[in-house]
């Protein structure tokens, strides 16, 4: 299968069975906007919760916030979006299309009809509008551009709330917003997007342990929600195309289909951040160490997340296509860590009220293990197993009359079918619950 190929069987699987939609669909769509469906959702709650686990639920050094979308614009004057935060702009004579100049082969030759590309000039990527009834600059505000912001803007009500000691950091999963002058590639590229940040407040001289402290977290969190190690990269950054507030970043890459491109980014961000916003404010930011009584602005390491390229990179990872009883199966390789539905359970027959009976008592005892277990009855039993396949269920768990015990010796025994490989087992029901629990813990 060629890339392009892949790439569009993903798209088509994903609404198909629920996990992306196109934004505003009914009416043509917005470039650059998606919607997560039911099992979407899911998948994307999951892939969050473990990383509140990992990156600040599972440690005594960190914090949550969770700020505002809408701030004061002198934030994004300070931090420099204002001024800096812009990509190069083309336009075709001939077609009018606008393309990012630095996404091109050709400079001079648009991609879509051949005509010459004009002089390239700078575009802002900060949505604007106004705050309250007047429509002037004195209104002006900014939907935010990245969720670092808001994290730096409650740096000083962390401290003066909770009293931390350095290292700290303060940790937020947020919506951030984009005018991308060519959003692309499914939900890699989006307007509308969501990040998981760190900033992790250091002493100046402790930035380097920090920072290979994260690194190492960052490839604990891509083994956790099941990407191979073989398709996450490191790129080291030069200093003539790292971000304006950064002195070291390693951009973390994945091999998607339409190429290795960037999936999340540590930063060292000094302490860039805090000295323009104490400059711009005239609040003091500097941190009191109460054993040496010394004052200093501390640095920051970020390590900053992308939910939606995330979700991509696991969707992209785990599609598989393979013959299973000479026919052609479609399927999702999700770890059980992040899969939207743990296990389905299912009566052989549907029209046997003994064993729907029995079948919906077994899939309440193991939404005790965990909630997301599925009910279908619906169609054979292959159908069945094909349907949970598509959106990566890792177990199929059927109840017949064995488990009423036509057998003695099989009573309260259920066929528990493996995802991947299609096997069978039999297993009590007690042992396909341990099952379940081993596999999503």
């Amino acid at each position: 299968m060629n890339d392009q190929n892949l790439m569009e069987k993903i798209v088509s699987l994903a609404k198909r069975r629920g996990f992306v939609f196109p934004g505003s669909e009914i009416y043509g769509g917005l470039a650059g906007t998606f919607d997560y469906g039911p099992h979407g959702v899911v998948l994307k709650e999951n892939v969050e919760r473990l990383w509140l686990s990992l990156f600040r639920d599972g440690r005594d050094d960190m914090y949550g916030v969770d700020a505002a979308i809408l701030m004061n614009p002198k934030v994004w004057e300070a931090s420099g979006h204002v001024a800096g935060f812009s990509d190069p702009l083309v336009e075709c004579e001939k077609c009018k299309k606008r393309f990012r100049a630095d996404h091109l082969d050709d400079v001079a030759i648009c991609p879509e009809c051949g005509g010459k590309l004009g002089t390239a000039r700078q575009f802002n990527m900060m949505f604007k509008t106004h705050a309250g009834a007047m429509e002037d600059e004195s209104a002006t505000v900014y939907l935010r551009p990245e969720t670092a912001g808001g994290i730096f803007m409650n740096y000083k009500n962390v401290i003066d709330s909770v009293h931390p000691k350095l290292p700290f950091g303060i940790a937020q999963i947020g919506k951030a917003f984009r005018n991308e002058i060519a959003p692309r590639d499914f939900i890699f590229r989006l307007r509308e997007l969501s990040q998981m940040e760190v900033e992790y407040f250091v002493a100046p001289s402790a930035w380097e342990q920090a920072f290979e402290e994260w690194r190492a977290m960052m490839h604990r969190f891509a083994e956790a929600i099941g990407l191979p190690s073989g398709m996450v990269h490191e790129l080291e950054v030069g200093d003539g195309d790292r971000a304006h507030y950064s002195k070291r970043t390693i951009d973390f890459e994945f091999d998607y289909p339409f190429g290795r491109k960037e999936l999340w980014g540590l930063a060292y961000r000094t302490d860039f951040d805090l000295s323009a916003h104490e400059k711009g404010s005239g609040a003091s930011l500097a941190y009191l160490d109460e054993e040496s009584k010394e004052k200093f602005i501390p640095h920051v390491i970020e390590p900053s997340l992308g939910v939606d390229r995330t979700l991509l990179a696991i969707l992209a990872s785990a599609y598989r296509e393979d013959d299973m009883g000479g026919e052609m199966r479609t399927y999702l390789a999700l770890s059980p860590k992040v899969a939207p539905v743990k296990a389905m359970v299912s009566p052989l027959l549907k029209n046997k009220p003994e064993l729907v009976a029995k079948a919906r008592g077994v899939r309440e005892l193991l939404k005790k293990v965990h909630p997301a277990i599925a009910w279908d009855d619906n169609g054979n039993i292959g159908k069945r197993y094909r349907r949970q396949d598509e959106i990566g269920t890792p177990f199929c768990i059927t109840i017949d009359f064995d488990t009423l015990g036509e057998h003695p010796e099989l009573a309260d025994t259920v066929t528990l079918r493996h995802r991947d490989t299609g096997e069978q087992e039999r297993l009590t029901i007690a042992d396909a619950a341990d099952r379940i629990r081993q596999a999503i813990s």
